[in-house]
């Protein structure tokens, strides 16, 4: 198809994630406050939307602690600063197995819970977005799987729908806008999706830009995608998804750096996305706008 550009784009910063990084980095938030206040400074270096994972905040290690959720949605509802909210629902699909000889039982690392369970804290903090990954890979280490299976894509994807909280299609292969195409079918998901092009992650889709134009091509024209690839090309996909007609997504759990030898800050990374934008042409759009664009509603803080 011929490339139509997009001139508005929204900046998602994807502020901590599950990785291993939090030992690689002084700068990958684990505390509550830590990702929060890294959070509100990504948006006020131009972040439209904020993508939380929690951690451990004494090892740094992932986590799906309710408490530490509830503290981020808190802090960031209410600073000062607009931003939309996104959290994670990736968390309780994780299978390691026992090795090739012997793959069962399962070892350490293992984090399989219910769809219910998996959606607990969403329906808890109630943000606007979360995260739907639409589908199941072998996920970079040896005998680590990703695992959402269709039934429970099914049944996470309508727990989001009727709770009021978009869904963000996470796609890290063809496959998975495949289903996701047929969940909206369903009438599971909203018509006008929301899908963000997963590039570069091992072992999904490789982040040249033959395969990411294959995965842009799969997007329906009614619905709104975002990209972005891993280390070093980080940047690169910033101008490769603004040409494409897609918005943006930078941030700590995808790359730590931010020259060769630079440890990079969330709200460096969003700024000089920003600068890329504003450079090709575009315009970088605001909480509000994105708001509006998805419809969204924002929610006011708990008293």
């Amino acid at each position: 198809m011929p490339l139509q550009m997009n001139r508005e784009v929204f900046i998602t910063c994807a502020v901590t994630g599950s990785g291993g990084t939090q030992d690689r980095s002084p700068h990958v938030p684990r505390s509550p406050k830590q990702i929060a206040d890294s959070a509100i400074a990504a948006a006020k270096a131009g972040a439209a939307v904020v993508h939380c994972h929690v951690r451990d905040p004494e090892t740094g290690a992932p986590s799906r602690d309710l408490g530490y959720y509830r503290e981020v949605t808190d802090r960031i509802r209410d600073s000062e600063v607009d931003m939309v909210l996104n959290l994670t629902a990736g968390m309780g699909g994780d299978i390691v197995f026992g090795g090739v000889e012997s793959p069962l039982p399962t070892v350490d690392g293992t984090d399989m819970v219910g769809a219910t369970e998996r959606v607990a804290h969403v329906a808890e903090c109630l943000p606007e977005i979360c995260t739907l990954d639409c589908g199941t890979m072998n996920f970079a280490e040896a005998d680590y799987v990703m695992t959402n299976t269709p039934g429970m894509l099914r049944s996470m994807g309508k727990m989001m729908t009727d709770l009021g909280v978009k869904p963000e299609i996470e796609a890290f292969d063809t496959g998975h806008l495949w289903f996701a195409k047929e969940l909206v079918k369903e009438g599971v998901l909203a018509p006008d999706a929301l899908v963000q092009l997963c590039m570069g992650v091992p072992w999904g889709a490789p982040d040249d830009l033959n395969t990411f134009m294959a995965m842009v091509n799969n997007v329906p024209d009614d619905w709104t995608f975002s990209a972005f690839a891993l280390g070093r090309n980080q940047m690169a996909y910033v101008a490769a998804a603004v040409l494409a007609g897609g918005n943006v997504r930078v941030g700590l759990e995808d790359n730590l750096w931010l020259d060769k030898g630079v440890l990079a800050e969330n709200w460096q990374l969003v700024e000089r996305a920003g600068t890329i934008i504003e450079n090709m042409g575009a315009r970088v759009i605001g909480p509000a706008e994105v708001r509006e664009k998805l419809g969204l509603v924002k929610r006011a803080p708990q008293g």
